[in-house]
């Protein structure tokens, strides 16, 4: 091998180190900038302590942090999708929809 084929070799190497990192820089920015996914979550009405819902506390009330009383049949936290109705309180289950007998 002569001097020549050596010294492109070494050029090529260089160049292909160059890239690779500008290349990993790029994508670590992406990384960076991209929002971060939310996990996916669902309304669980009854399972919220007083003032401490989310939001829908029936008439009369504003939104988060307006349930008056524990586990409020109309009032809703978010929790966990799929884990709602395994949520068990003194006043019985969570519930996916509002409990008008709470």
């Amino acid at each position: 091998m002569n001097r020549n084929h050596v010294a492109f070799g070494l050029a090529a190497a260089a160049l292909g180190s160059t890239l690779a990192a500008g290349l990993a820089q790029a994508a670590a920015a992406q990384n960076a900038n991209t929002p971060q996914a939310r996990p996916a979550t669902e309304k669980c009405y009854g399972v919220a302590l007083a003032g401490k819902n989310d939001c829908a506390a029936g008439p009369g009330t504003t939104c988060a942090g307006t349930s008056v009383r524990d586990y409020q049949g109309n009032a809703w936290k978010h929790v966990p999708a799929g884990t709602c109705t395994t949520i068990r309180t003194p006043r019985g289950p969570g519930s996916l929809t509002p409990i008008s007998n709470r």
